[in-house]
């Protein structure tokens, strides 16, 4: 770029994002002078979806606005919780993200996730086409375009990812009401409707089931559910009561 400086200030948050040599406090930036402030903060590396309050000279200023020789900007972190208006609150997985999606299901959240590479036109398009908040460890994907609504996972470790999500959107937590295999919906079983899924040791062993309505998966409180439990019960103690 070559035409007016400004200086650049981004969030501590969001410093990660950002080339090292421009992480620690103000730093000179040449613009062209027609690009959009959207534009200049994504060039530098933060997606859109992680940038909150853009000011300039102090001013809030929207994402449109070109900046002017000598103007301060800075770029705030998103607020927690984040609202998502226009739609009921539901996500979407890239492949990477599997066990985050099984734990949010499992908290009766709407997380819908690609178990195979499907590519990031194709995730993007069904993010837009569903209006799902498109959940990814992915920077590059999150700068498309095309993304109804987008954050990013911060943590590669799933406990973290998972506080991680539930502190920025506070969904609203059902557990156990969610196939964590397919995301549809559970409802209660007996035995005998679902006797023919089972093998004879959990026959005798348990007598409370629930089936998935939309794959026809079996569940019970086998030998992980106290693991389950507890990945529940803090969730809940942290994030709120469960709906």
């Amino acid at each position: 770029m070559n035409g007016p400086e400004i200086t650049f200030e981004v969030a501590p948050e969001l410093r990660l994002f950002v080339a090292h040599g421009r992480r620690a406090g103000r730093t000179s930036v040449t613009t062209d002078g027609v690009s959009t402030l959207g534009h200049v903060v994504e060039s530098l590396g933060v997606p859109l979806t992680e940038a909150g309050e853009l000011l300039a000279d102090g001013r809030p200023v929207p994402a449109s606005h070109i900046p002017a020789a000598g103007e301060h900007i800075e770029v705030r972190a998103v607020p927690r919780p984040q609202q998502v208006p226009g739609a009921p609150l539901r996500f979407l997985l890239d492949v990477h993200l599997g066990t985050l999606a099984r734990r949010l299901r499992l908290l009766g959240v709407d997380a819908a996730y690609e178990s195979e590479d499907i590519g990031d036109p194709a995730l993007a398009a069904r993010s837009a086409r569903e209006r799902r908040v498109l959940l990814s460890r992915d920077r590059g994907l999150l700068h498309r375009r095309e993304i109804w609504a987008g954050a990013y996972v911060y943590s590669d470790r799933p406990e973290e990812q998972l506080r991680d999500v539930l502190g920025r959107f506070a969904p609203p937590l059902a557990p156990w009401t969610r196939c964590t295999a397919c995301n549809g919906a559970l409802t209660a079983a007996d035995k005998e409707s679902v006797g023919d899924r089972l093998e004879a040791g959990t026959q005798r062993s348990y007598d409370v089931f629930a089936q998935c309505a939309d794959c026809g998966r079996v569940y019970w409180r086998g030998a992980h559910h106290a693991r389950l439990e507890t990945i529940v019960a803090e969730a809940v103690r942290e994030f709120g009561d469960a709906a």
